[in-house]
């Protein structure tokens, strides 16, 4: 469950960076609605993802909330994909 959860948190954030690619001008408008459709899905899933998780792995209230609002800040994925990675390879050597 982590590791889908780290893939579509990847996914969404790189869904992310086109939406705002588009609202910069690096990408056609023409684009919007598509981009916008398939980022509205990853996020939708994104946020089920995180809430199975939470259940899964008994994450606190504060933790599930901070990784719902990195998925707000463009960039952030990156450092919750390095975090979770982090933390499942130490769950991993302690097994």
């Amino acid at each position: 469950m982590l590791n889908f959860f780290r893939l579509v948190s990847v996914i969404e954030g790189i869904s992310y960076l086109l939406i705002l690619s588009v609202t910069l001008g690096w990408l056609s408008r023409d684009y919007v609605s598509v981009l916008g459709m398939g980022h509205g899905v990853l996020f939708v899933i994104y946020i089920a993802a995180l809430f199975a998780c939470a259940l899964w792995r008994k994450w606190t209230l504060l933790y599930t909330l901070m990784l719902f609002i990195a998925s707000l800040i463009p960039f952030a994925f990156i450092a919750v994909e390095w975090h979770l990675k982090q933390t499942a390879s130490k769950q991993l050597a302690s097994k």
